[in-house]
């Protein structure tokens, strides 16, 4: 069975990144590539992470006037990612170019509330209701608008699947029981994401930062 796992490389040092997703090749499902890799390294880095053989999650949660955002993405068809990020926050308007523009086969998710953030951070923002309101508001939002899922917390994914039983739901913020929180502030372990309805679990630091990213991606797979 192919793991679950999408392991978060986030540095701007290319090889960095080929030597952690070769030593994690064998006990990861995909590679999390987001704007800090991104803006480093551009298309031609997404292509050479390509040739490692793993699915590529291309979280560059795109949020723009719908035609610009549209554009973006026939932009990044060529690279043919397996997983996409927008930002539901972008509306409905928004969600429909994106998907209209994404190649066959890409996921398009829609980033609901970031684990970095909670209650507070939301009402300074001027955003009524809990974290746990947003997602479900946002998620209903990205259903609508015919995306394939959601990202969300742990905390939110079982809410967010019962309003959607067919989605598609990214979880990241999955710390091992053991694992510091760092600036996540909504975090679950990565058997409980996956019970709440969890579709693939993005794992950065307890993996990347490990003495031996390989053991720590093995041991945190034996959890699932």
């Amino acid at each position: 069975m192919t793991s679950r796992i999408y392991v978060a490389i986030d540095t701007p040092d290319l090889e960095v990144a080929k030597a952690l997703a070769s030593k994690v090749h064998s006990h990861v499902g995909g590679i999390k590539l987001g704007l800090e890799f991104f803006s480093a390294n551009g298309r031609a880095g997404v292509r050479e992470m390509a040739h490692i053989g793993l699915p590529i999650f291309l979280d560059l949660k795109l949020h723009d006037i719908p035609n610009t955002v549209g554009k973006a993405i026939q932009a990044l068809r060529p690279l043919n990612p397996a997983i996409l990020t927008v930002h539901a926050a972008g509306g409905r308007s928004m969600m429909e170019d994106a998907k209209a523009a994404a190649p066959t086969g890409t996921k398009v998710v829609a980033v609901t509330v970031l684990t970095s953030l909670d209650g507070a951070d939301l009402a300074a923002a001027g955003v009524t209701g809990s974290p746990h309101d947003q997602v479900e508001r946002l998620t209903r939002s990205a259903m609508e608008a015919g995306l394939d899922g959601v990202v969300c917390s742990g905390e939110e994914v079982a809410a967010a699947k019962a309003i959607w039983p067919k989605g598609f739901f990214v979880v990241p913020g999955v710390r091992p029981a053991d694992g510091l929180a760092g600036d996540q502030k909504r975090v679950v372990t990565p058997r409980v994401a996956l019970d709440r309805g969890a579709s693939v679990l993005v794992i950065g630091r307890p993996i990347t930062q490990a003495a031996d990213p390989d053991v720590a991606a093995r041991a945190i797979g034996a959890t699932l």
